[in-house]
């Protein structure tokens, strides 16, 4: 994106988080076509469930208004709903309700191509193999980044017990994967 544009996104972006906080449902509206994708992408990677992860998504943007208090003028609304996200999923992964669903249905909509659908698929089925604790790990880590530190915070656990975690994660999928 050229350098000139991104004032402008960025002043679209606090408007209309602006606007969301007052109660207004289009300025939601967009920020929900910009960023459902990415908010399902988190949801879906922890919970391996497409359901769950439309629950999360619909639950992160039905407090969207509320929650745009705590967001400081120095945050980017994309990471820091991603952070909302992986919160809101595990959150979610702990009630009682959850439901669960086959990793053959969990990975359905993952593959892309023919190329790598065989390969995308087989992650999935080994991701969905994990322990919910396990795979939230693995996933915060390896796909979105987060530290340690990060994680610790998130899932109300010891920096150490993440590390462990993301060791034992990678081991069995190791394993499975036959690698």
């Amino acid at each position: 994106m050229p350098e000139h544009t991104q004032p402008n996104a960025d002043v679209t972006t606090r408007a209309l988080i602006e606007r969301t906080r007052g109660g207004d449902m289009d300025a939601l509206g967009a920020l929900f076509r910009a960023h459902s994708s990415e908010v399902f992408r988190v949801a879906w990677h922890l919970t391996a469930s497409r359901d769950d992860a439309e629950d999360v998504v619909q639950d992160v943007f039905v407090g969207l208004p509320e929650v745009l208090r705590s967001l400081s003028d120095g945050d980017r609304l994309g990471p820091w709903l991603r952070r909302v996200a992986a919160r809101t999923a595990l959150m979610h992964m702990r009630s009682e309700r959850r439901r669960r669903q086959s990793p053959v249905e969990a990975a359905c909509g993952v593959a892309a191509g023919p190329r790598d659908g065989i390969a995308r698929l087989a992650m999935s089925e080994a991701l969905a193999a994990l322990s919910p604790e396990m795979r939230a790990v693995f996933v915060l880590k390896e796909v979105e980044g987060y530290s340690h530190t990060e994680i610790a915070s998130m899932m109300g656990i010891s920096v150490a017990n993440s590390e462990v975690r993301l060791h034992r994660a990678r081991h069995k999928l190791r394993t499975i994967l036959g690698g």
